[in-house]
């Protein structure tokens, strides 16, 4: 075995990690924004969301 072999073999390892990184991560996202769709479409709205207007709640301003 030479040197270039374990190089080689750190830099597959290293890649094939950081992709499968990548691909956890993008499924996760995925995962998250359908969690967060089927959360609005229920009802639930976030905090960030545009508050709604005082005669929509029906309270005072």
């Amino acid at each position: 075995m030479t040197h270039a072999f374990y190089i080689d073999t750190a830099y597959a390892v290293a890649g094939v990690i950081t992709l499968c990184l990548i691909a956890w991560v993008w499924l996760d996202g995925r995962a998250r924004q359908k969690e967060l769709a089927e959360l609005e479409a229920s009802g639930i709205r976030r905090r960030s969301a545009r508050p709604a207007a005082p005669s929509e709640t029906g309270g005072q301003a």
